[in-house]
């Protein structure tokens, strides 16, 4: 996993968008920026190729990233990923410089773990949302969790599990509880056709032979 974590960058002195998208097109370089820790804005590029086989692991984006700048190793975090709209092109990058001693903010994917043995999918026969896949938190850059993990076992039908109910690591703190947003982040509920058929269920017709009887007693 450490190659996951470190990448090769190379200065970028030239700055010109014809310069750019000719690094882009035959360079197989994406042009990046490295800014924070009250330092100057660094401008770098970066091996496409090697790029696009780190971000496909979900890890890339909430860990610590050595970038090594000819020879200078940077601690960082990805803030931003810009891509084509429609290749498989990752046109720009944003990262964070990070200080030991100051935090930072990220986005964190949420693991849901327990869905097989909840009560409201084994018992109740349920269906579970994920109605949120990440969330935002703070801590220092040593307590940095790679995601969050959401126990959904106890859930029961028709219930949901909230920001609140998260188990945090030691030093982590989720920015939407200190701005009092309590969002939920997973329910368990019937699949629509269930309730369709529990609510709209078509009442029973009477038999056709019954109403051939009444036709005949009443000639």
């Amino acid at each position: 996993m450490s190659e996951l974590y470190e990448l090769q960058a190379e200065i970028r002195e030239n700055l010109g968008k014809g310069h750019t998208r000719r690094m882009r097109r035959l360079g197989d370089k994406i042009p990046a920026v490295i800014y924070g820790a009250h330092e100057n804005v660094q401008h770098i590029s970066l091996a496409h190729s090697k790029v696009l086989k780190a971000v496909e692991n979900e890890a890339f984006y909430s860990h610590i990233l050595t970038l090594d700048v000819n020879g200078k190793k940077e601690k960082t975090v990805l803030k931003a990923v810009q891509r084509h709209p429609f290749k498989p092109k990752i046109t720009h990058m944003d990262f964070l410089r990070i200080s030991a001693k100051e935090k930072i903010t990220m986005q964190v994917p949420l693991h849901f773990d327990g869905e097989d043995i909840a009560p409201g999918v084994k018992i109740g026969g349920g269906i579970i949302s994920h109605l949120e896949t990440s969330a935002e938190i703070s801590c220092l850059p040593a307590d940095l969790p790679e995601y969050l993990t959401v126990d959904v076992s106890g859930l029961e039908l028709d219930a949901s599990l909230h920001l609140s109910d998260i188990k945090l690591p030691k030093g982590v703190e989720l920015t939407s509880l200190t701005h009092e947003n309590d969002k939920a982040v997973a329910s368990i509920h019937l699949p629509r056709a269930a309730l369709e058929v529990e609510e709209g269920a078509p009442t029973e017709e009477a038999p056709a032979a019954d109403t051939e009887a009444e036709d005949k007693s009443s000639e």
